[in-house]
């Protein structure tokens, strides 16, 4: 191939051509600000963002009212997590969470720690679940929050999320979930996992970077949030500020495509990754996969692999025509083992030669197969001059 190969959907993904349509009118002719209410420039942009909402909520099984729009996964964790603690109880001051959530989730924690609040990390098994009796060994009287995150950024763990949410809402806590690698890929629904708050990003499944969206139970154990930003009073005050209304669109499209695709590419894909592994073990040895066993408990996409006595930086350098990761995005040039894996306990001789493939809409079988082969060469010449 003379082209080089994307396998890195984890980190971002291209924008799906149908969501760039979606998205044109409003980067174009239909250029109005949502919160101008006296022409039909305003009111064509308010129309296209309420269409959105609704296309959000039906990919969550939510109501439209209970979506808010954000510039991305990480400002929806930062609102949900202090949002919400400066609304807490005084007798609940006690917050739960995993040590493999992504840093926009743990840093946000580690703030409120700093200011008094009790937080428990949970340490997930080793294929990177946390079991409902886990969180219910942990969950107490003074439990206000329990975040725990849909699917796992490195190693695809999909999270038992039923399971968790009821023994959240038995505890009385509310539950929030980071759905960035999930949204548009599994299923999600916020009601039969008793969902509390939910961030998901647009760029994760096929929209454009720079847009979010934000859940927030408005049914039954109703969940306040204090904005963290002041002025302009849009999206009811929590998130203030002029709305992006082309990429809102956009987001709207890719959850509108995911709603009506997401089992069939699920299918798709997972079958894709499952020729790649396949692939890979025929003919490189000492291969590890890092996370779950069973295929279906794993974001379709997802393949981390950990190559014995390969040095995981020179492997990417190595691979330079196929765009692939060591591990997050958000932490690539940093010489320490991951977090992820070493809490699953993952040798730090594997983590380090550890390569995370992610596969999604536009990998093609001949993509898959030409990895195959460059993996297998590539990681052959690093052992030999070992």
């Amino acid at each position: 191939m003379n082209k080089q190969v994307y396998l890195d959907y984890h980190a971002t993904t291209p924008v799906d051509p149908r969501v760039l349509d979606a998205m044109l009118p409003y980067l174009k002719d239909s250029f109005g600000n949502a919160s101008s209410k006296t022409h039909p420039y305003g009111w064509a942009a308010r129309e296209a963002v309420e269409k959105a909402r609704s296309q959000v909520g039906s990919l969550l099984n939510a109501s439209p009212g209970e979506i808010y729009f954000t510039g991305g996964a990480t400002e929806s964790n930062n609102i949900s997590l202090l949002g919400a603690a400066l609304h807490a109880p005084a007798e609940r001051n006690h917050i739960i969470t995993q040590s493999t959530e992504h840093h926009a989730v743990l840093d946000p924690l580690r703030k409120l720690e700093k200011e008094g609040w009790r937080l428990t990390v949970l340490n997930p098994d080793s294929e990177g679940f946390i079991s409902a009796e886990a969180l219910g060994n942990a969950l107490d009287e003074r439990t206000f929050l329990v975040s725990i995150m849909a699917a796992n950024n490195e190693i695809g763990t999909v999270q038992p999320l039923d399971e968790l949410g009821r023994a959240a809402a038995e505890a009385g806590a509310l539950l929030h979930c980071d759905a960035a690698q999930a949204a548009g890929k599994i299923r999600l629904d916020v009601e039969s996992s008793a969902i509390s708050m939910l961030s998901l990003s647009g760029h994760k499944f096929c929209a454009p970077k720079g847009v979010g969206a934000l859940y927030r139970r408005k049914r039954g154990n109703r969940v306040r949030l204090a904005p963290l930003a002041l002025g302009g009073g849009q999206e009811e005050g929590i998130r203030p500020g002029t709305l992006n209304v082309p990429g809102i669109a956009g987001l709207g499209e890719a959850c509108r495509i995911a709603a009506e695709e997401l089992q069939e590419e699920a299918q798709r894909v997972g079958r894709l990754r499952d020729l790649l592994l396949d692939g890979i073990r025929k003919g490189i040895p000492d291969v590890t996969v890092n996370g779950p066993a069973d295929a279906d408990k794993k974001l379709p996409g997802n393949l981390s692999l950990s190559f014995k006595g390969v040095d995981g930086s020179a492997l990417i350098v190595s691979l330079g025509d196929l765009a692939a990761s060591s591990g997050s995005a958000c932490t690539a040039g940093n010489a320490e083992p991951s977090y992820v894996l070493k809490a699953i306990g993952v040798p730090a001789e594997l983590a380090v030669s550890t390569l995370r493939l992610g596969l999604g809409r536009f990998t093609t079988e001949e993509e898959v197969t030409y990895a195959i082969d460059r993996i297998i060469e590539t990681v052959g010449k690093l052992r030999r001059v070992r």
